[in-house]
């Protein structure tokens, strides 16, 4: 039964980035992984892609044979993808069992009111591929009560309109002690807690609508999103291996991958990378670790690993002076390391 992640999110949000990171990622723990680029307009992906939606269509050709724009090229592009479904069957087959990453385009009209995307994947899903909604936003939004409301509206309407296992990422956490100090703490926005605290914030943002008609429509927005209590957020940052191990198992959760079995040819680094408990971060250690103390466990992070790097060395130097196999990682680290590409 194959596995997959369909990644979404707006543009800038940190999606081809992500598939990049988490492709590196489950290589380094010994997952096979493929990563498929849906976006028609992505002309150039940092990850070896495996399949790729322009091998079908390209937006180029929309715009010109049609005389579309870009978003509407692309809602096009997704519309001959659903009536081409044999092309990505077929695409699909040659990756055997493959946990599969869909890099999917940013028009948020995809997985808001248009039905395409969703239809491609329900398709998938008859075809028993296990699937779970990756939705991204920037962390900036947490610096503007407006960006953030705004989000919430549009995760939470992707999670009506795709009906799969749901999960919300805040990318980019690592910058956001550089942005503006928050009015509260990481956990009000990861969890969503009482909106009505953020209204004063947002009517000083935005002094023109602090008439009663605005603040009644404020009042109301806030009490759709906690009426429906679906929307919390999980935040990353791509590079750090252990915010990584934490996505990876909440994905795996929500999938139902982590009740199958282990990854086998990387075992022991699974083991620990995935399934000790001490690898999951609540949202205190995320406030602390990237908001109040981030410069202190920045450096404490960094010593750890050049300890790791020089326990490893030492460990290959005496295998070698045996003549015995190389050692793995130690148990205490995956030896994982995720690079952020540069285009």
């Amino acid at each position: 039964m194959p596995f997959g992640q369909l990644v979404l999110g707006s543009p800038g949000s940190g999606k081809s980035t992500y598939c990049d990171g988490m492709h590196q990622f489950m290589g380094a723990i010994g997952r096979q992984c493929s990563v498929v680029n849906l976006d028609p307009a992505n002309d150039h992906t940092n990850y070896p892609c495996a399949l790729d939606i322009r091998e079908l269509v390209t937006l180029e050709e929309i715009m010109s044979d049609d005389r579309l724009g870009p978003n509407g090229g692309i809602l096009y592009a997704l519309e001959e993808l659903e009536n081409n479904m044999e092309w990505l069957e077929e695409g699909l087959k040659e990756l055997s069992e493959d946990y599969i990453l869909f890099d999917c385009p940013g028009q948020v009209e995809l997985y808001t009111h248009h039905n395409s995307l969703r239809n491609v994947f329900y398709k998938l899903q008859k075809l028993g591929f296990r699937l779970v909604a990756v939705h991204l936003s920037d962390c900036f939004c947490l610096t503007q009560p407006s960006l953030y409301i705004s989000n919430l509206l549009l995760a939470l309407r992707a999670m009506l309109q795709m009906d799969l296992p749901h999960i919300n990422i805040l990318t980019k956490i690592d910058r956001i002690a550089d942005y503006d100090p928050l009015p509260f703490n990481l956990d009000y926005y990861t969890e969503v807690q009482d909106l009505k605290y953020l209204i004063p914030s947002l009517e000083a943002e935005t002094p023109l609508v602090r008439s009663g008609k605005f603040s009644r429509l404020n009042e109301a927005i806030a009490n759709l999103i906690e009426n429906f209590g679906l929307v919390s957020f999980e935040v990353l940052a791509v590079e750090n291996k252990k915010s990584m191990m934490h996505i990876l198992r909440v994905i795996d959760r929500a999938g139902g991958y982590a009740f199958g079995s282990a990854e086998g040819a990387n075992d022991t680094v699974w083991q620990v990378a995935m399934r000790n408990e001490t690898s999951m971060m609540d949202v205190q250690d995320i406030q602390e670790r990237w908001i109040d103390n981030k410069a202190e466990y920045d450096e404490a992070e960094r010593r750890e690993e050049e300890e790791q790097e020089k326990l490893r060395e030492a460990q290959a130097q005496a295998a070698e002076a045996d003549g015995l196999p190389l050692p793995g990682p130690p148990p205490s680290s995956s030896g994982i390391r995720v690079e952020r590409k540069k285009k």
